[in-house]
């Protein structure tokens, strides 16, 4: 098991190439979903902090939050351009839209 202290060390390290497509997404749409990010939730729910560093290195530097949606899925995005709110009624409508697929 990773303890926070390595998975903060680990973000740290982190090459600022692996998250260029996701500050891509972000400056086009404010908004990057869970399969483009490097990150995990446990990275979000315990080094959200080193993320933003990260993203400030590799020329991001507006604010960022992340959502999740039911444990299913999350998006990080920049509070200045969505609301929480609505990143969670899109994350929902993109969820149930790929199980309808699926289905």
């Amino acid at each position: 098991m990773v303890n926070v202290e390595q998975l903060k060390y680990t973000v740290n390290r982190m090459p600022v190439t692996m998250v260029s497509e996701a500050v891509l997404e972000l400056r086009l749409d404010g908004l990057v979903l869970e399969g483009k990010t490097p990150f995990n939730k446990l990275h979000f729910n315990t080094c959200f902090a080193e993320i933003e560093a990260l993203f400030q290195r590799a020329g991001y530097h507006r604010p960022l939050d992340v959502v999740g949606y039911q444990g299913l899925l999350y998006a990080l995005y920049d509070p200045g351009r969505w609301d929480a709110v609505d990143v969670l009624r899109w994350l929902k409508e993109f969820t149930e839209a790929a199980a309808t697929q699926a289905g």
